[in-house]
């Protein structure tokens, strides 16, 4: 049974007006219900970024949003401290079976190519054809108000494969969004993408790796829990360990 909650929200690190968005259809947990409370930014520095994460928010294109749901607070925001991670033996399988893969790191740039490789991966991982406008896909990954990077994971003939977008911080790196061509699924490149991005992060000292929310009891977002150590934010808005 779910208890209401009367105020579910962390208050945002500095003074905004936030709107309340109409609810829609949880798309974690079947039969709830999504309420987010979202604003508009058209230029955040990337530590202010990284405060808002820290009370419960998250970007998609220009917008910050925080989930405020009645009912649930199950979407826990998840970071990897990147000094202390260590893959287990899956993963480093998945490494090694993506050791031939060449990846470029700069900024984010939308082509033809990508949009191609994205339009596959939302009709066959995600059931949901027609999502590839090029304006659409512009807007939900690469118009960006805060610094952002791209990974664009090619194999040795040069086929683009994956690419993840991310979001910088003095101490941190933010998992935004990763596609892949669904085709070379076998690779695993979503993991891969993940310990690339996790490893690229220690190197310069970030200390931590947000990979979004977690939600317990969905299916689709039980990779996040396989990177360890990891942290889940509290409904006080104290990071603890996952276990």
């Amino acid at each position: 049974m779910m208890n209401a909650v009367a105020d579910p929200a962390l208050h945002p690190p500095v003074s905004v007006r936030l709107t309340t968005l109409p609810d829609v259809a949880c798309p974690y947990l079947p039969g709830r219900v999504e309420t987010l409370r979202a604003i508009m930014a058209s230029r955040i520095d990337g530590d202010t970024y990284r405060a808002f994460m820290d009370t419960g928010f998250r970007r998609s294109g220009r917008m910050l949003y925080q989930p405020v749901c009645r009912e649930c607070q199950e979407c826990r925001p998840i970071r990897v401290p990147t000094a202390t991670f260590r893959p287990n033996a899956s993963q480093r399988r998945c490494q090694r079976r993506n050791a031939d893969l060449k990846v470029e790191i700069g900024e984010p740039i939308l082509t033809e190519e990508k949009i191609e490789v994205y339009g596959r991966y939302v009709k066959e991982w995600h059931d949901k054809p027609g999502e590839a406008d090029p304006d659409t896909v512009r807007q939900f990954l690469y118009d960006s108000p805060t610094e952002t990077l791209e990974f664009v994971y090619r194999d040795p003939n040069g086929r683009l494969i994956a690419v993840g977008i991310c979001d910088v911080s003095s101490a941190s790196l933010s998992s935004v969004y990763f596609y892949f061509d669904p085709a070379d699924a076998a690779r695993s490149p979503g993991t891969y993408g993940a310990l690339h991005e996790i490893a690229w992060a220690a190197e310069r000292g970030l200390s931590d790796y947000y990979l979004g929310y977690w939600v317990r009891d969905c299916r689709a977002m039980a990779y996040k829990a396989n990177f360890r150590p990891a942290e889940v934010m509290g409904i006080d808005g104290v990071w603890r360990p996952i276990d």
